[in-house]
């Protein structure tokens, strides 16, 4: 492997949470320090806390990548939050030809960088044994099935046993890595026997949690209790007072990654997983460092600004969701979003690619049939004219717009998609190296359901096309016979009795009733099918009979009548000599074990428009039946 490295994938879920949000400024400035591009590929996964939701089809995008593009690729699982979600990540990375970084969780087969959590929790653990000469020490975990949890906690029951204390300290409670078990966890510490002197946090949000219940029972941090957490996230440099904690180092994670990359690139494999060790920060909580007011006050500024932030940002999205509700045809979307992408950060490009099948049908039409792996752009907004225009559509191979520069970019590909249905994704690019707000989330959700939409009301249309269709047919199959296309009994009735009574003045009309003969035994001996065939071809003989505007319709099983205005003796004759003829024809021609014979009886009688076709008809039959027991070897009627 030689050249340098151009292109990195970096595959991660939630990307804008606090802590990724800063990892991927930190993988950026890394990246431009050996001219690298990174694309993100960023996952929303499990949305909402009490009703949590999420878009089973979200990771189908990944089938279509083609991972051949990437000099390199960077896998952080932790963040993946929908059952299955990793190992489908997991198993598409395993067949990338160029080098996968692992730097969150380990996997097998992957270069790895491991975060030493081990050492950052000892670290706390010991800090309140030492410094501070704590033997009451308290411990609330996260929840248990997570491995995280299951590391820190049992290196702090290795700390405290090998510092000749029990190993359960002064009481282990099972928290959930957030903000909702701080009063039930503050109730087990105040009702222990021995009141903790500490309280060792599996990470921050707990920590804060626990820090404010203790505040609302009059226990004072560090005073009463001392507390510490872990992460080193934004929030425990906000809170009152300030987290005593273990940080990530993500700027030693995003060199580290890039340097291994780089050697990888040039020197061959590499074999040997890497160590990221924690920093520890003693601060305010553990009565390390007193609180500095003027930086708490800062600090309260800071966050009524980004309150007042937070309200502009969602009144903006309240308005592009209104927006967005009015747009009707796809064509529009691209001047929704110039208008309505106004609060989740500043951008200098953003691309919509919508998939498409064989034919080129996109995926919000109703004529789309399965996907190909093919994707054409709806909205392109190239704010610095820096990519080539694509109007056609792009593969799987080159999901990315072809750059005028080699200067490095840092694109963010999220799947767009809703209910049950993928139907592309966007890329976006931000002017800086900060990844976009959560509103930029929220934004693609919208836009998804408002592509839905479209969906939908292509459906529709197309539905009521297809009804309108159907009725026009079902209208046809009404007065028709579905098999032989003639008028059936209603058809018949219908058409004849219009043709009678839009007689001005009397005239010679004729009626003529026509059975089948044999038709029980092909059923019974050839079967229902061949039956079918008989039919067929009998009333296909009538038809072509009918050359002086009779109307003919199949009226039975077998049995088919035949109504014409202004008929003579002479045209009669010509029509039972032809029904003869056809009928003689098409036996020496086809190969078949029967043979097709009609009887027939017709009637000529003159008329008004007050005759009675129901007469005229009784007579005809009457006439075919005497006909069909004249024939040699009949003694009755078939039915």
């Amino acid at each position: 492997m030689t050249g340098p490295i151009k292109n990195i994938a970096f595959f991660g879920c939630a990307l804008t949470s606090r802590y990724r949000s800063g990892l991927c400024k930190c993988f950026n400035n890394a990246a431009k320090r050996i001219g690298a591009s990174i694309i993100y590929f960023n996952s929303l996964g499990k949305i909402g806390e009490k009703n949590t939701e999420y878009g089973e089809c979200e990771y189908d995008l990944i089938d279509y990548i083609d991972l051949d593009q990437f000099d390199g690729i960077i896998y952080d699982g932790e963040g993946y939050n929908v059952e299955g979600a990793a190992e489908k990540v997991i198993e598409k990375l395993r067949t990338a030809k160029c080098p996968v970084i692992s730097i969150s969780s380990y996997v097998d087969g992957f270069y790895n960088i491991d975060f030493e959590d081990a050492s950052g929790m000892r670290k706390l653990v010991e800090h309140f044994i030492d410094v501070h000469k704590h033997t009451r020490i308290g411990f609330m975990s996260g929840y248990l099935t997570h491995p995280d949890a299951q590391l820190r906690l049992r290196e702090f029951k290795a700390v405290m046993r090998e510092r000749g204390l029990p190993e359960e300290g002064a009481g282990i409670f099972e928290g959930d890595f957030w903000f909702n078990k701080g009063n039930e966890a503050a109730d087990f510490f105040l009702s222990r026997p021995e009141r903790p002197q500490s309280i060792v946090c599996a990470n921050d949000y707990m920590a804060i949690a626990l820090i404010s219940a203790f505040k609302l029972r009059g226990i004072k941090v560090p005073d009463d209790i001392a507390v510490s957490g872990f992460d080193g996230s934004v929030e425990s440099k906000q809170y009152i007072p300030h987290i005593t904690t273990a940080t990530r180092e993500r700027e030693d994670i995003a060199n580290i990654t890039m340097k291994l990359l780089v050697e990888l690139k040039t020197t061959g494999t590499d074999h040997t997983d890497h160590t990221v060790s924690p920093r520890t920060i003693f601060t305010q909580s553990c009565g390390c460092i007193p609180i500095d007011f003027n930086t708490a006050l800062q600090n309260v500024d800071d966050f009524y600004n980004d309150i007042r932030l937070f309200d502009y940002c969602l009144n903006d999205t309240e308005a592009a969701m209104l927006k967005l509700n009015k747009v009707e045809e796809l064509d529009s979307l691209e001047h929704a979003f110039r208008e309505c992408a106004t609060n989740f950060g500043d951008y200098s490009a953003f691309f919509l690619f919508m998939q498409t099948d064989t034919r080129g049908c996109l995926s919000c039409t109703s004529s789309f049939d399965s996907p190909a792996g093919i994707f054409r752009p709806v909205i392109w907004i190239d704010e610095k004219n820096e990519f080539i225009r694509a109007d056609g559509p792009m593969t799987s191979s080159h999901m990315i717009p072809v750059r005028k520069s080699d200067v490095p970019h840092f694109y963010y590909i999220t799947s767009t998609y809703c209910a049950e249905r993928m139907f592309g994704y966007a890329l976006i690019e931000m002017k800086d190296d900060d990844i976009f707000s959560d509103f930029y989330n929220i934004f693609l959700l919208n836009l998804s359901v408002t592509i839905e939409r479209l969906w939908k009301n292509d459906n529709i249309r197309q539905l009521y096309k297809k009804q309108k269709a159907l009725y026009e047919k079902q209208k046809q199959l009404s007065v028709h016979d579905e098999l032989t296309g003639m008028f059936n009994r209603r058809g018949f009735d219908e058409a004849s009795k219009r043709a009678i009574s839009s007689l001005r003045d009397k005239c010679t009309v004729c009626t003529m009733v026509l059975d089948m003969d044999g038709l029980k035994r092909i059923n019974d001996v050839y079967g229902h099918s061949e039956g079918d065939i008989a039919i067929k071809t009998a009333a296909d003989i009538i038809t072509a009979c009918c050359t002086s505007n009779e109307i003919a319709g199949r009226t039975g099983g077998d049995e088919f009548y035949v109504y014409a205005s202004d008929y003579s003796q002479e045209k009669l004759d010509s029509f039972n000599s032809n029904l003869l003829r056809l009928c003689d024809e098409y036996n020496k021609n086809h190969d078949k074990p029967y043979k097709i014979e009609l009887s027939y009886g017709g009637y000529l009688c003159e008329t008004d428009n007050n005759g009675s076709i129901e007469e005229f008809m009784k007579i005809s039959d009457s006439r075919m039946y005497e006909q069909k027991m004249s024939k040699p070897n009949r003694r009755k009627r078939e039915v």
